[in-house]
This record gives structure tokens, C-alpha cells and sequence, in this order.
């Protein structure tokens, strides 16, 4: 019963130190790349912000009616 409750706490001991070694970064710093990202990226799904998209190319010309089929 030991070996086995020893054999665990050196598994959780090995993933602990582990977590422990995982590269970090300061909150700080965190929350200037994350401004950096919100106020540079376009994100059309907030057209209120950032207008409508641009045309793309590749997607198929609809006429002026839009269509749903039903399964």
C-alpha cells in the first residue's frame, strides 16, 4: 500500500515540476499583446466597428435573392 501511495506522489511530484518549468509571461504583458491583437485584427462579425468585408473572390456570385434548402 505505500509503494504504490509513494509511486503517486512521485508522478504528481514529476507533473508538478513540470508545470513549474512551463515558460510564463508577466500579466502585464500579457494584456498589451492581447490590446495589440483586438485593436489590429479585423473582425467583421462587429460590422458596427469595422464595416462590412471586402469581397472575396472565391466565393460563388448569388443573384439578388438568397435561397435556403431544407433537408
Amino acid at each position: 500500500m505505500s509503494e504504490n501511495r509513494l509511486r503517486k506522489l512521485l508522478e504528481q511530484n514529476r507533473r508538478l515540476h513540470e508545470q513549474l518549468e512551463l515558460p510564463r509571461i508577466a500579466t502585464s504583458e500579457a494584456s498589451r499583446s492581447l490590446i495589440t491583437y483586438v485593436t489590429q485584427t479585423r473582425d467583421y462579425l462587429v460590422p458596427s466597428v469595422w464595416g462590412t468585408p471586402p469581397e472575396d473572390r472565391w466565393t460563388p456570385k448569388r443573384s439578388g435573392l438568397a435561397c435556403c434548402n431544407i433537408l
